[in-house]
């Protein structure tokens, strides 16, 4: 065999989302772009805002010597210093440069302090429904996935993590706004998530570590704030990017920040520029660091994706369709009207409407809805969605 048996698992597992992008593709083909309706990608709908354009068009002006080198793998120190500063600005949390790591964005981040925590064996706590590739990073690093279910409303089940959480628990990931349901975890269960791993780090006598993958952060809706895991939990990592409040998902650039009061922060600040270099990133990308350094306050165009959710959350509901309302990102994660979410698919693709199923996120019985579409999208969509649920009445 040409690939490792668990690589081919993993592509199986792992192919929902480009099986129905291909899907689409062949359906595009018969029946032209206009008459498909994709909700399956989930790539920013906005353009990044003028402030990116202002400071890239500063940034490949400059003609700085070394200005495109190498530079210190944890990143260039004087973005660091920014970032520590906006973010200590943003999350009161008191961020030095000496706890930011630039990287080759959120998924660079995750593989990288995974690949610095994890022995053989250890394992590592996850919320379903989560982000897929979550579980392949775990594995890419001698690490072993731990399920956890989250309750009917998408927010982590603290009996259920308790049940679950062990002797060889290293981590946990934490998504918040969260890829796919847009449940935001609120104060009140990061407190109580908070008193179950300091009480589980003591009895198991070795710390847990909260990594918390943020990429959806600024898109919140509403009027709501975020609640920082940073406040409820001391050692707690953060894992970000830009590839959705800059819309920048191409450029791959984002970054960890580890809590100062965090275990171990010193070792885990070594061990994650060490491992920058070793798991092949070398660096983020130069220009992009420098772009965030030049970059003036700016705010996501978090009003155009309430827009789109609310016109998409009113006339599903309307129709019969049961969903937890998103309350950040660009998804939404309605119940399956089938039991069998992947027949609910075939139901759905029959009207020329895509979406993922949520077995594909550890979730069965869902499906995912990523709005970030144009609005003629979602208004062509609705007569599909309409008669795909009342053909099984």
């Amino acid at each position: 065999m040409s690939i490792s048996q668990q690589l081919r698992e993993d592509m199986v597992h792992g192919s929902w989302i480009r099986k129905m992008f291909e899907e689409g593709l062949r359906l595009k083909a018969i029946h032209g772009t206009d008459n498909v309706y994709d909700f399956t990608l989930g790539n920013p709908y906005v353009d990044p805002p003028p402030e990116f354009f202002a400071a890239l068009e500063k940034v490949v002006h400059e003609e700085r010597h070394g200005i495109h080198a190498y530079m210190q793998n944890s990143g260039f120190p004087e973005v660091r210093a920014r970032v520590a500063t906006d973010l200590a600005a943003e999350l009161d949390v008191p961020f030095l440069p000496a706890h930011v790591v630039m990287t080759v964005g959120a998924a660079g981040a995750l593989n990288v302090l995974l690949k610095s925590m994890l022995d053989p064996g250890d394992e590592v706590v996850l919320v379903a429904p989560f982000f897929p590739e979550y579980a392949f990073y775990i594995r890419n690093h001698s690490g072993t996935p731990v399920v956890s279910r989250a309750d009917a409303t998408f927010l982590p089940d603290l009996a259920d993590l308790d049940r679950l959480i062990g002797p060889r628990t290293r981590a946990m990931i934490l998504n918040s706004p969260c890829n796919p349901s847009g449940r935001v975890v609120t104060a009140e269960v990061l407190q109580g998530l908070g008193d179950l791993l300091r009480r589980k780090s003591a009895e198991n006598g070795r710390t847990i570590y909260l990594l918390s993958d943020e990429p959806y952060r600024k898109l919140i809706f509403d009027g709501r704030t975020f609640p920082s895991p940073f406040h409820h939990y001391e050692h707690t990592i953060l894992a970000t990017s830009h590839s959705k409040d800059l819309s920048l998902a191409g450029e791959r650039i984002g970054y960890l920040a580890i809590g100062p009061d965090c275990e171990d922060a010193g070792d885990i600040f070594a061990a994650a520029t060490f491992c920058t270099r070793t798991l092949g990133y070398v660096n983020a990308p130069a220009i992009m660091q420098r772009v965030l350094l030049h970059l003036g306050p700016y705010q996501p165009n978090v009003p155009i994706y309430q827009r789109k959710r609310d016109r998409l959350f009113s006339a599903l509901t309307a129709m019969g369709y049961d969903i937890v309302k998103p309350e950040g990102t660009f998804f939404m994660f309605p119940k399956s009207p089938l039991p069998d979410d992947t027949k609910w698919l075939e139901v759905l693709a029959a009207e020329r409407v895509l979406v993922t199923p949520g077995t594909g996120f550890a979730y069965p019985g869902y499906f995912r809805i990523s709005f970030a579409v144009d609005d003629a999208v979602i208004e062509r969509s609705l007569p599909g969605f309409e008669r795909a649920l009342k053909s099984l009445r």
